[in-house]
């Protein structure tokens, strides 16, 4: 029988940002070379990591925007959790080895209240399943070897932290929250830590991220939809190269400063020393983030290619 040839995709340069709402299974990367496929695109990148168990948005980058995928590493999270009371695991969630299942005696108040106990900046414990490095391995190897190793707590923010919905809290132990937390923030341990204050224990039994800055989940496209539409109308989907940066300020130069910036000259500019700005010539093209040095110049840190 001879060999069927696989099917070569013709890639073509493309530019923007893509809103994509993650299924649950697959991993990050996964999820970012199937979009990729799709729209065909040379060169992607995603933004940071979505657990494979979890749902929800992962922005990702394609051309030019994968220069400035690292924006959002350090911006807010918003999720929305749920908890099984009653059940301790090894990984804090529901891929894990039960560990220990005691009863469940709290109710709505002593949830609520437990809830709002964490709210504001905490000391959180990273858990041993992270991919935290240690000496170059990440920590889950050591994990999965069976070795615990010593970490430190680190200091996140909890902005808001609320109960969603406790209809199954009675009967299956469950209930779902929303939080605003700041990077970092491990919502498996924060819901193992919720578990231990109301002294039954408990995991991380789902998870969809909604939000990161000022990116929400309600913009955001599935695979299958995108799958349904034809190639124009997933292009119109994208944001420009520039929608990870609305946090920035806007920077508007004239021909004249626009021009030295594409020359690698710095302009003249005021703005607090050491602001990033995101940049645009007098057409409002966008051309890059500079950042605002000593003695009041503009430096380049990095422009898309089309500037």
């Amino acid at each position: 029988m001879p060999r069927r040839e696989a099917v070569r995709i013709q890639r073509r340069p493309l530019d923007g940002v893509l809103l994509l709402d993650k299924a649950l299974g697959p991993s990050s990367n996964h999820a970012l070379q199937a979009a990729r496929r799709l729209y065909r695109a040379e060169k992607a990148g995603h933004t940071g990591t979505l657990d494979p168990l979890a749902t929800g948005l992962l922005p990702l980058c394609f051309g030019e925007a994968t220069k400035f995928s690292g924006e959002l590493l350090n911006a807010d999270k918003r999720y929305v959790a749920t908890v099984q009371l009653g059940v301790t695991t090894d990984t804090a969630d529901a891929e894990g080895r039960v560990l220990e299942c005691r009863p469940v005696e709290s109710g709505l108040p002593e949830i609520e209240a437990a809830l709002a106990a964490f709210v504001g900046d905490i000391d959180q414990v990273p858990p041993m399943y992270s991919a935290l490095k240690r000496d170059g391995k990440p920590l889950y190897e050591y994990a999965r070897a069976g070795i615990e190793l010593e970490r430190a707590a680190r200091r996140v923010s909890l902005y808001q932290l609320h109960l969603l919905d406790s209809s199954e809290l009675v009967g299956a132990g469950r209930f779902v929250f929303e939080v605003h937390c700041s990077k970092g923030t491990y919502v498996r341990t924060l819901a193992a830590d919720i578990g231990e204050r109301l002294g039954c224990g408990a995991h991380l039994a789902g998870l969809r991220r909604t939000g990161i800055g000022s990116l929400d989940i309600v913009r955001a496209h599935s695979l299958s939809d995108l799958e349904s539409l034809t190639e124009d109308a997933r292009d119109t989907l994208l944001l420009p190269p520039d929608g990870l940066l609305s946090a920035l300020q806007e920077a508007r130069l004239d021909a004249a400063d626009a021009a030295r910036l594409r020359h690698g000259q710095a302009v003249r500019w005021s703005a607090g020393e050491g602001c990033r700005l995101r940049v645009y010539d007098p057409e409002h093209r966008f051309m890059g983030v500079c950042r605002q040095v000593a003695d009041g110049w503009l430096q380049a840190q990095r422009l898309v290619a089309s500037a």
